[in-house]
């Protein structure tokens, strides 16, 4: 089946994110900025935000846990744009490419619905696609198949034409399982030789 719609994912992607930016100064020793991140703000912490969590009640949660962590519990929103500090430019470069080229663009992403918006403000690429399914505002997260559908319905995709492009294994599988043709991304180059053999790039 022809390829006609083409879903990138971001995080990893199209942006680099990475927490640890946020607390390089307010934690400056390495082994305890990750053991703050690994035990206090979690990556399961962060992803119920990402399912649309309200930030104050994600904060609360924790400042009642580790109240002497309250300054750096609460940076973690506040200083939240640090963590995109940059593009991932290849894969921005390519998916400029297939809008330029008249292609069906989306995006189909993990992240907070607020945090979404800092993104777009500051990396205004976010903006050029015809459009994005953002977990925080679906109450959604992949992989749960839920969110493919919601997907595929909103913006009138057929999955068998559609070809998913994800960082994490997890959600490329569950693609896979949706119907889609998707592809594991571990860099710009290996992406654009994978578009290459798919006759896409």
């Amino acid at each position: 089946m022809k390829i006609e719609h083409i879903v990138f994912d971001i995080g990893q992607v199209l942006l680099h994110w990475d927490p640890q930016y946020i607390y390089q100064d307010l934690i400056p020793d390495a082994s305890e900025r990750a053991h703050f991140l690994t035990n206090i703000c979690t990556p399961e912490w962060n992803l119920e935000q990402d399912r649309g969590r309200d930030w104050t009640a994600a904060e609360d949660l924790l400042i009642a846990e580790h109240p002497d962590k309250e300054h750096l519990i609460r940076a973690f929103k506040k200083d939240w744009i640090k963590s995109i500090p940059y593009a991932v430019q290849g894969s921005v470069d390519i998916l400029m490419t297939f809008i330029d080229q008249g292609r069906d663009v989306t995006m189909l992403t993990n992240f907070n619905q607020h945090t979404f918006v800092e993104a777009q403000e500051k990396h205004p690429f976010l903006l050029k696609p015809r459009g994005v399914t953002v977990s925080g505002n679906v109450k959604l997260v992949k992989p749960d198949p839920e969110i493919y559908d919601l997907h595929t319905t909103t913006f009138d995709l057929s999955p068998e034409k559609c070809l998913f492009i994800d960082d994490n294994l997890p959600n490329v599988l569950t693609a896979r399982n949706a119907g889609w043709s998707a592809l594991h991304f571990v860099d710009p180059t290996k992406l654009a030789a994978e578009l290459s053999d798919l006759d896409l790039f």
